[in-house]
């Protein structure tokens, strides 16, 4: 018998089946196998297959999934994750063959391997192996240009110094042999008509520059009669439509994307005859076209910094998401030569430069204005909001791998380090809110004054809202929507909590409690049409106070608690992250 059965229970019902196989993912790019369900024939050695017998249990909303295995099966489906199929057995498979066009194709420990590598969640556990888990390559034999040893937040400032860099020329003939490979296994694929839809949808929507790709339009509504700046390309909402494209081994419209985003960081900006500093990324661009001379046109990009944003607001999170994108194009397409330029390297450094500046506050997260990130509009988030720390950190690990190690980048690399670690202490420690939490800060005192302080932001017990004892369940938790002196926002904010957990800045236990959370609370933050911003939304004066009676953040609407279902992506990584960890001991045995 060739074949291997390992039985696992999760706290799922009935019993269901998981069945990957290696053509069916249009995102994550392997290529199909055949899995003989039950047993192997005998004597076949091309069959491999690892039976699971799984319990689970569906609700009657469906997208849920219950338990431990928080495995969606319409979100996954929605993000192109590959297909989960749930039955009665349970299969999760790899199957190759010798001799045949499917060669390369490797057992689904070395998937989860892969799928660890290559991600930018950076694990921060004491003694344990850090592992990444977001982004995928589309061919599975790709191997990193760098090696690096993530250091842990307990001692990143002690070794700071201990990357190590490794670059030859074997490694890119590798590189390129598995991309290669990778363009033959996406072209063989069949997609759904839902699929073919939806690329068709996305293709339709992208912007050319000089003939060349260079993005995708934030809405493209043909009904629209007021498009306002959607029909702009906006960094932030790029994002999405690039991990798609470098999973379907397109990557030339994301290159594209980030070199002329990076030509528009040079660009002067000014607001009422006031720059603000080096290094600020465009919220979106827009292609223009210029009459010249003698009926002859030029296209231009025109960018906007804020300057033309409705309320005047500069976009903080648009350069953290430049950086987190940049790594992702290079992990997933092997051409670590773009981060390398030097042009690239300049640009990187400015971007850091601006947020690692010493100001006046006392915390290691990031001071914003009110709209400055996804929320891009008056909602009472500015200070210190959850979304922009967490995207912060994200942007630092990223960055310090990626920034080329020399003299004067030794001094900016320690800075990250100890930013890093600060962060993370400030975060896990004063954002968390538990049942045990929410019974400490009733018992808090107030108006102290020492460095031993216990509330050491004065947080009166009364600023807890009604709502929150009664919604929180036992087992789950959350990170807080912002902190500032003597002002907790209670409100749980969406993506900030994915993000917390996917950048790994939560705690493993933290990172449980959140998602133990969103499956208790369910119907609050998913309901019939995924998924819910932040919860709950202001109403009455509460809304009329902190919004500015803003219309179109009215209750349960548009940033005020409405639905975005494009977060969908998000919840899909976060759940893929804690559902490879249960299982890491399998594929460390397996690989």
């Amino acid at each position: 018998m060739n074949s291997l059965s390992l039985l696992c229970h999760w706290t799922m019902k009935p019993t269901c089946r998981i069945l990957t196989s290696c053509r069916n993912s249009a995102l994550f790019g392997f290529p199909p196998a055949k899995c003989y369900h039950g047993l192997a024939k005998k004597g076949n050695l091309s069959n491999f297959c690892v039976n699971f017998e799984q319990i689970c249990q569906f609700q009657t909303n469906p997208f849920r999934v219950s338990g431990s295995g928080h495995v969606f099966n319409d979100a996954l489906k929605a993000s192109q994750v590959p297909s989960w199929s749930f039955g009665q057995s349970g299969v999760i498979s790899r199957s190759y063959s010798v001799g045949t066009t499917s060669r390369g194709v490797s057992v689904i420990a070395r998937l989860a391997s892969k799928f660890r590598n290559l991600s930018t969640s950076i694990e921060t556990r004491v003694n344990e192996n850090n592992f990444e888990r977001i982004y995928v390559q589309g061919g599975i034999n790709v191997k990193p240009v760098t090696v690096e040893r993530i250091d842990k937040d307990e001692n990143v400032v002690r070794e700071e110094e201990s990357r190590i860099e490794v670059s030859d020329e074997k490694q890119n003939v590798s590189n390129q042999e598995g991309l290669d490979e990778a363009k033959v296994v996406n072209a063989q694929r069949e997609y759904s008509d839902i699929e073919k839809d939806a690329w068709k949808l996305l293709r339709d929507s992208i912007v050319t520059y000089c003939g060349t790709p260079v993005g995708t339009v934030a809405a493209n509504d043909p009904g629209d009669k007021q498009t306002l700046n959607y029909d702009q390309v906006f960094i932030r909402d790029f994002v999405p439509s690039a991990l798609a494209f470098l999973l379907k081994g397109e990557g030339e419209i994301v290159k594209n994307f980030l070199l002329h985003t990076l030509q528009l960081q040079s660009w002067e900006k000014t607001v009422d005859c006031y720059s603000p500093g080096q290094g600020l990324m465009p919220a979106s661009f827009k292609v223009r076209t210029v009459p010249l001379d003698g009926n002859k046109y030029e296209e231009v990009l025109d960018p906007d910094f804020g300057e033309s944003a409705i309320g005047r607001v500069a976009p903080v999170d648009s350069g953290l998401w430049w950086i987190i994108l940049l790594r992702a194009y290079g992990k997933i397409t092997g051409d670590y030569a773009l981060q390398e330029r030097v042009d690239v390297q300049t640009g990187l450094k400015m971007i850091l430069n601006l947020c690692l500046t010493d100001g006046f506050d006392m915390f290691p997260s990031l001071l914003v204005t009110d709209g400055s990130c996804m929320i891009d509009r008056r909602m009472g988030i500015h200070g210190h909001p959850l979304e922009i720390q967490a995207l912060f950190y994200s942007a630092l690990r990223c960055s310090r791998e990626m920034l080329a190690l020399n003299d004067g980048s030794k001094i900016l690399v320690r800075a990250i380090n100890n930013r890093l670690s600060a962060l993370s202490f400030h975060i896990r420690e004063y954002y968390w809110v538990d049942m045990k939490k929410i019974n400490e800060i009733y018992r808090y005192k107030t108006e102290e004054y020492s460095t031993e302080a216990t509330n050491k932001f004065n947080i009166y017990p009364e600023q807890i809202p009604l709502w929150l004892m009664d919604w929180i369940p036992e087992e789950g938790g959350y990170f807080i929507g912002n902190l500032q002196p003597a002002h907790m926002d209670f409100r749980f904010f969406t993506l900030g909590n994915l993000w917390s957990i996917v950048s790994s800045l939560g705690t493993p236990k933290q990172n449980d409690s959140v998602l133990n959370l969103i499956e208790a609370k369910w119907d609050d933050l998913v309901g019939h049409m995924p998924l819910k911003i932040c919860y709950p939304a202001l109403e009455f004066e509460e809304w009329r106070i902190i919004t500015g009676s803003d219309p179109k953040n009215t209750p349960w609407s548009y940033h005020n608690g409405g639905s975005w279902p494009t977060l969908l992506w998000q919840v899909s990584l976060a759940w893929l992250d804690k559902y490879f960890e249960e299982f890491s001991f399998l594929w460390n045995w397996m690989s």
